[in-house]
């Protein structure tokens, strides 16, 4: 039998058993990045379609929804990056970039394992919302601080996701997190810093609603203090206790 094709105007139903098995790989290998879509697959049902509709609501909202521009394709044209100035957003994602080797073709290509609504050759605006919000996640590293490269870095961004989405995968993956880290570690520092990414999150302007190529434009610390980002102390405390314990992973 042919499988339906996914139509991304009807909210997906929640399937927690997905949820948990994707969340048991993850936690076994913080770094097998398909489970993450296999989880907001599973758990975030109708997210993408409010978070487009919110977009909406915005004075320029319906210009960044009627351009439709594929953040990917654009994130992955080095000579844009290169030109983008120093000291900007988009600096400081070049280097990010360059530390990590990462690019966002990369991430795009692993969220395809799902086959959801990132799939490139679905053409439906909610579609298009769900490749942005995959595609500014690194960008979110870079404005947050919390590194990608990293477990506790995810951790601490997957609850600020959590409190900017409502995504219910976001904070599936950080509680669990959370009390792993409470095995591993033996204290509260990690469960502090996750905290600390939500209560972020929750202050912050919603970052969904940016002009992504203007904000890239934009010096560093001036666009952390227009979107009310705040400096990530707890999460610099818990860096160090876990360099301190000899924790490399979660």
């Amino acid at each position: 039998m042919a499988t339906q094709p996914i139509n991304p105007g009807i909210p997906m139903k929640r399937e927690w058993g997905t949820a948990l098995g994707a969340l048991r790989r993850l936690l076994a290998n913080g770094d097998d990045t398909t489970q993450v879509f296999r989880i907001m697959r599973a758990l975030n049902g109708d997210v993408t379609q409010k978070n487009y509709c919110k977009l909406l609501t915005l004075p320029h909202g319906g210009r960044l929804a009627y351009r439709r521009l594929e953040l990917a394709e654009r994130l992955s044209d080095r000579s844009f990056i290169d030109s983008l100035p120093a000291g900007s957003v988009g600096a400081a994602y070049r280097a990010f970039l360059d530390a990590t080797g990462y690019t966002a073709q990369g991430l795009a290509e692993v969220s395809r394992a799902e086959g959801a609504f990132q799939d490139g050759d679905i053409e439906h605006p909610y579609a298009w919302m769900g490749r942005r919000e995959r595609d500014i996640h690194d960008i979110w590293h870079v404005l947050t601080g919390y590194k990608a490269d990293e477990h506790l870095g995810e951790l601490c961004l997957v609850a600020f996701s959590h409190a900017q989405t409502g995504g219910l995968g976001w904070a599936f993956i950080a509680a669990g997190g959370g009390l792993k880290s409470l095995r591993v570690t033996g204290d509260t520092a990690v469960v502090r810093a996750i905290r600390e990414g939500y209560r972020h999150g929750r202050r912050a302007a919603w970052l969904h609603g940016e002009d992504y190529e203007a904000l890239l434009h934009e010096p560093l610390e001036a666009a952390r203090q227009r979107l009310n980002i705040a400096e990530p102390v707890r999460y610099r405390a818990a860096q160090a206790r876990l360099a301190e314990a000899g924790i490399s992973a979660l």
